[in-house]
């Protein structure tokens, strides 16, 4: 039997181009070695961080990593998660949250400059001096103190934009109630 598997097996080499003494390698060999292919180890980790790493990113963003880097200092010290579906149905909802929420405060603050449009002018009394001159200028903190009485509205002073106001006259003061969306109220300005 041995030589026929021989003979097989030198037929089958001949064709290749192979010699005689290769097939003996072949034929005496009676064990058959079977070799699992092995998959290389990852070398990055899909994450999601839950807190802001300086020089890596913000927190909710997506980012590739080296292993050890998560497994030895992101993930024991609580500022990465690996990425799982549900995971990430989780984020997409929140983001969604997110963006309703934003486009909520974006009406509202629409809805507060038209009011603040149709008023009209604010009227303000200010000591006279020589001429059209008042006495001092009118500040942002005026204007907020008209607009809680009037409509009775908070309004942070921050967010309150006026020109330098030094005698009487109408002016127009802005008002950022959003970063999307700008307030333009008229202010009359008279003396005693």
């Amino acid at each position: 039997m041995a030589t026929a598997t021989a003979a097989s097996t030198l037929s089958w080499l001949h064709r290749f181009g192979r010699t005689q003494n290769e097939t003996i390698k072949v034929t005496e060999r009676n064990r058959v070695i079977v070799v699992f292919a092995q998959k290389k180890a990852k070398k990055a980790r899909k994450i999601i961080l839950k807190e802001d790493v300086e020089y890596l990113g913000k927190k909710g963003q997506l980012l590739d990593v080296k292993a050890g880097y998560f497994r030895n200092y992101l993930f024991p010290m609580g500022e990465a998660q690996i990425i799982t579906p549900s995971l990430l149905k989780e984020m997409k909802m929140e983001e969604e949250r997110i963006e309703a929420e934003k486009q909520r405060v974006k009406e509202e603050a629409q809805q507060l400059a038209l009011i603040f449009e149709t008023v009209g002018a604010f009227k303000l009394k200010r000591k006279g001096g020589k001429g059209k001159l008042i006495f001092g200028s009118v500040t942002a903190q005026d204007l907020v103190d008209i607009i809680k009485a009037q409509l009775q509205r908070d309004v942070d002073k921050r967010i309150v934009s006026l020109p330098e106001i030094r005698e009487t006259g109408e002016y127009t003061a802005e008002l950022k109630l959003h970063p999307e969306v700008t307030a333009r109220v008229r202010l009359n300005v008279y003396a005693n």
